[in-house]
């Protein structure tokens, strides 16, 4: 390393330009020396949120990134535009926690197992958050039970909140301290809201739902590492509305899904896909309810799928 070499992390990218958090203490703007691919993944943004890495300073307050750091961990989803590609959410995280609404919007299950799937390939423990439970009605609570029941079996911490009344909200804000959380979900599920309830000062913006498309408008545009008064490390993400899984194979995609994966073990066969063999262990915990039944459904509907949309 350079007398003039500084290492740091990124808060912030909005495409050409990354503020890195020196380790220091001073804050950079930094742009990109050369071409950078990590790992021969074709990614849109070869630099994300959470990267650890070596600056060059050639002027005060700005410098460049010649180094990436290698990466323990990250998020990675299909790029929307380019289905070849793919684009990381943020990297070297502790924790994600996925925000989740029964209604306004409502947040399909798949979207949510795809997430999952997604953390568990890159070892991000998820904790899987149920926001507006104060506009729940009696058959949304039901649901909600269901598939709190569901995940809990997968072994997710779930936790029904409400922001408006605070109902809940403490259990998770005692879960951040000292960590640097990934904070996503589908456009107005609550994430700015939730920011703004864990740091009063940011005076997020927030948007109303469409009553005609019951989605939230993008608030966030690039992801950003936050700093909380606690000590608490949130990296806000822009609402996503899609969430594609690559290189993952359909052999190894139960791999991906805790509870699957547990009974397998007592399949009659090595290479049983789950689907049709006899002996299945998990189309038997399935049928006793050891393994929710919406888990098992979205795992035969990714099996059936297009290949190409999960490599």
């Amino acid at each position: 390393m350079t007398t003039s070499e500084l290492t740091g992390t990124v808060h912030k990218t909005t495409g050409s330009v990354h503020l890195v958090r020196m380790d220091n203490g001073q804050t950079l703007s930094c742009g990109l020396k050369g071409n950078f691919r990590m790992l021969g993944i074709r990614t849109t943004n070869p630099v994300a949120v959470g990267d650890r890495v070596s600056v060059e300073l050639f002027e005060p307050g700005k410098g460049l990134i010649i180094r990436i750091h290698k990466r323990r961990n990250y998020i990675i989803r299909k790029s929307i535009n380019l289905s070849k590609e793919s684009h990381i959410l943020a990297a070297n995280i502790d924790q994600a926690i996925l925000m989740i609404t029964i209604t306004s919007p409502v947040t399909l299950s798949m979207f949510i197992d795809r997430f999952l799937v997604t953390a568990e390939a890159y070892s991000v423990p998820v904790i899987l958050m149920f926001n507006k439970l104060d506009l729940y009605t009696e058959d949304d609570l039901v649901a909600l039970a269901e598939w709190v029941e569901a995940y809990t079996l997968a072994g997710y911490p779930c936790y029904p909140v409400s922001l408006v009344t605070g109902k809940g909200v403490k259990q998770i804000r005692e879960l951040l301290p000292g960590k640097i959380t990934l904070l996503s979900g589908n456009s107005g599920v609550g994430k700015s809201s939730f920011i703004n309830y864990l740091d009063p000062s940011r005076n997020l913006k927030t948007e109303k739902i469409s009553d005609s498309h019951q989605s939230g408008k993008h608030t966030t545009t690039f992801p950003e590492m936050m700093e909380m008064p606690d000590g608490a490390y949130i990296i806000d993400t822009p609402g996503i509305r899609g969430f594609g899984v690559i290189e993952i194979g359909k052999e190894e995609l139960y791999h991906y899904f805790p509870e699957l994966f547990r009974f397998s073990a007592g399949c009659q066969f090595h290479n049983c896909t789950h689907t049709h063999e006899p002996g299945c262990a998990v189309r038997k915990a399935v049928e006793e309810g050891e393994i929710g039944e919406m888990r098992y459904r979205n795992y035969l509907i990714m099996m059936e799928s297009d290949e190409d949309r999960y490599r």
